[in-house]
């Protein structure tokens, strides 16, 4: 016999299964905009972020600006980097964005997940920062994505324990 929890989740799913299931709409979207964004040229990719900036700059939620950004981002890793995120890595981007956290396993694409929301983020104008515990990992994950993030038009920087003072305030 069920109980009445156990009858909700079957008929309702759990919350993380709805959340799942609340992505798959926006990932539609953006997989739909794929074509559009890979006929961009390079100038093209760092135009469209310049836009996108505008809008977000000019009031527009980023939430509705999330479809083509990530779009725009993806296409940009795939050109800097050889990868294209899969739905998945888009579904923890989302999540990540929407301040939920997003549990992946080494090998999974934590790092290029990551870069989806941060761009998003940066499209304001404030800065986005992101806080790893691992000095060698944020050095290495910095040069890695700052190919995304260069390609996108944007700079990046890393700052670490005993860095020159100077340096980190550049960064």
């Amino acid at each position: 016999m069920l109980g009445i929890g156990s009858l909700a989740k079957k008929v309702f799913g759990t919350p993380n299964d709805r959340a799942v299931k609340a992505t798959r709409p926006v990932i539609a979207r953006i997989n739909a905009l794929e074509p559009e964004f890979a006929a961009l040229s390079d100038a093209a990719i760092k135009e469209r972020t310049e836009s996108l900036a505008k809008r977000a700059m000019s009031g527009e939620s980023l939430d509705a600006l999330l479809p083509e950004a990530f779009a725009n981002c993806r296409e940009a890793a795939r050109r800097a980097l050889g990868l294209r995120a899969f739905d998945v890595q888009l579904m923890g981007g989302i999540f990540l964005h929407q301040g939920n956290i997003s549990e992946m396993k080494t090998g999974e694409g934590k790092t290029l997940v990551a870069t989806f929301p941060a761009y998003l983020n940066a499209l304001t104008g404030k800065g986005v920062h992101i806080v790893t515990v691992n000095d060698y990992l944020a050095k290495r994950d910095a040069e890695w994505m700052g190919k995304v993030f260069r390609a996108l038009g944007l700079t990046t920087g890393v700052v670490y324990p005993q860095q020159p003072e100077e340096e980190k305030r550049t960064a």
